[in-house]
């Protein structure tokens, strides 16, 4: 009989409006931050004035019109991040970046040294806050699973949904789900925290408009439906891992590494090989059958420091993916803050894949795109 594998207990922490904080402006400014003409986070201020997230420009210059209009910069975004992401690898080594301003790590192991996951959500937000010099907020949550241990951290900030009665808020920008109540603590959040807009439109127009909702439908019924998204979507709100069991460690030969001689002080230097080594990965995987969900990024500089960082991606990381994380990881440790800088050029690059399922592709069933989103609500 085979043992059933519940969600791991995950801590998540989250630096809300963090591109808007990378670029420098104090959130008591309004402010934007733009791509392709949209909003993609804003300050609070700008958030008073009625600025969100997926508003146009014009418009968000109608609503405020004294706001600070800034393009986006994922490089910025991560290579401010970086200090963060030491600070809170003092605490444990195994740190997965979801995006810049976003990471998480399984508690197991440094909950249980540091006397709970209280008193560990505490010392994340402890050493993130002091990373941070005053330069933005930052919230943890823990729960069982990512999903939820983010969905916790969102709660736990300033103006976060509503948590329901199954989360324990700690004295500071932290909030803690006992273990086993993620199911609970989800169960009154609204549907839209699955971000999967296609997907969520047609579940309102169903009348599904919580996570509990989606939860009590049997899961066969939401595979008949939407196939692999709604047993995804299932899966979340019922508070378990979106992947099923059979997310596994690859074998070692799946790993792509290049010498870079002369070593690369540039970003786009060592970025370049870095594509290379994100279509090679891709192409090795997708010959076994295989994609990738979370991938390490290794380098070696000349004075032989090592250095890692582990990306993590919601769906199948595809070879355009993993470029722009190499590029965005390699700006934060070749520009970043010189307390944590590397001494030396990079002189080898390598790609990990750290965790891959088999390779299903993205199910549209029968009923195609978003034309048939209509028809799938009847």
């Amino acid at each position: 009989m085979t043992a059933v594998v519940g969600p791991t207990r995950t801590l998540a922490v989250w630096c809300p409006d963090w591109p808007v904080v990378a670029a420098g402006v104090a959130l008591d400014v309004p402010a934007a931050v733009l791509r392709a003409n949209r909003v993609v986070a804003c300050s609070p201020a700008a958030r008073a004035e009625g600025v969100g997230v997926g508003l146009r420009r014009r418009e968000s210059q109608g609503r405020c019109p004294g706001l600070v209009v800034l393009d986006h910069d994922p490089g910025l975004d991560a290579r401010r991040f970086e200090p963060v992401l030491a600070a809170v690898e003092t605490l444990t080594p195994r740190v997965e970046v979801t995006a810049p301003g976003s990471c998480a790590f399984a508690t197991r192991g440094p909950s249980r040294y540091f006397g709970g996951d209280e008193t560990l959500a505490e010392k994340v937000v402890a050493v993130a806050t002091e990373a941070l010099a005053g330069r933005g907020d930052v919230v943890v949550g823990v729960a069982d699973g990512p999903f939820a241990a983010r969905l916790a951290a969102r709660t736990a900030a300033p103006g976060g949904v509503d948590r329901g009665d199954r989360a324990v808020p700690g004295p500071g920008r932290t909030l803690v789900v006992a273990p086993g109540e993620s199911a609970g603590f989800l169960a009154p959040l609204p549907v839209a925290a699955l971000d999967r807009p296609d997907l969520v439109d047609v579940l309102e127009r169903l009348g599904l408009r919580t996570l509990g909702a989606v939860a009590a439908l049997p899961l066969a019924d939401l595979v008949a439906r939407f196939g692999l998204e709604g047993q995804g979507a299932h899966r979340l709100a019922a508070g378990l891992d979106e992947r099923p069991p059979d997310a596994r460690r690859p074998p070692p030969d799946l790993v792509v590494h290049a010498e870079l001689d002369p070593p690369a002080e540039r970003v786009d230097r060592a970025a370049f090989v870095g594509k290379a080594l994100a279509d090679e990965l891709h192409a090795r995987l997708a010959s076994e059958g295989l994609a990738c969900t979370r991938v390490a990024v290794e380098a070696e500089t000349e004075h032989q420091e090592r250095l890692e960082r582990l990306w993590r991606h919601e769906g199948a990381l595809s070879a355009a993916a993993i470029a722009d994380r190499i590029r965005w990881q390699l700006d934060g440790w070749l520009n970043g803050n010189p307390a944590v800088r590397p001494t030396g050029g990079v002189s080898r690059l390598a790609l990990v894949p750290d965790e891959v399922l088999p390779a299903r592709g993205r199910q549209l069933g029968f009923w195609g795109g978003k034309a048939a989103a209509g028809e799938r609500a009847r």
